[in-house]
C-alpha cells in the first residue's frame, strides 16, 4: 500500500500541470480586434478594447513593427436583500502589426476614445525608391 507521501508529488503535479496551462490560455483569449485602412495619405488601425484604460495601453514602434500591448481590468460587485456577487476578470494582450514601407514612422499618433485605440500612420510624401540622377565628378 503507497503512503501519502508517495502520493502527494505526482496527485500534486496533475492538478497543477493544467492550472499552469490555464492562465496561459485565459492570457490568449483577450485578443482584441482590430481593422486596418489605408487612404491617399495615411494607414489607420482601430483596436477595439472596451474596458481596457488608456493608461494600460502601450504603442511601441521597433524598426518597422508597431506593438499594441495592455491589460485589461475588470471588476464588477452586486449586493441584493438575499445575495452577494461578486466577479473579476483580467488579461494582457498583444497584437503586432508590420508598417508598409511607405510608412512615415516619425509621426505616427495614437487616440484612444469610447474603448477603440486608433492609431494613425501618415505615408511618406514622396516615395523614398523614386530615381534621380547621381552627378559624376571628376577626382
Amino acid at each position: 500500500m503507497l503512503q501519502k507521501s508517495e502520493l502527494a508529488p505526482n496527485f500534486w503535479s496533475q492538478i497543477q500541470t493544467p492550472l499552469r496551462h490555464f492562465g496561459e490560455r485565459v492570457a490568449e483569449f483577450f485578443s482584441p480586434s482590430s481593422e486596418a485602412a489605408t487612404t491617399k495619405d495615411a494607414y489607420e488601425i482601430s483596436v477595439e478594447l472596451p474596458g481596457v484604460a488608456e493608461q494600460d495601453i502601450a504603442v511601441d514602434l521597433h524598426g518597422d513593427q508597431l506593438t499594441i500591448t495592455g491589460e485589461k481590468r475588470a471588476e464588477r460587485e452586486e449586493t441584493g436583500k438575499d445575495y452577494y456577487f461578486s466577479e473579476r476578470s483580467f488579461g494582457r494582450f498583444r497584437r503586432a502589426f508590420r508598417l508598409p514601407a511607405d510608412a512615415d514612422a516619425g509621426k505616427i499618433s495614437a487616440t484612444h476614445r469610447d474603448g477603440v485605440l486608433t492609431i494613425a500612420i501618415p505615408k511618406i510624401t514622396e516615395p523614398a525608391n523614386q530615381a534621380q540622377r547621381i552627378e559624376v565628378k571628376r577626382a
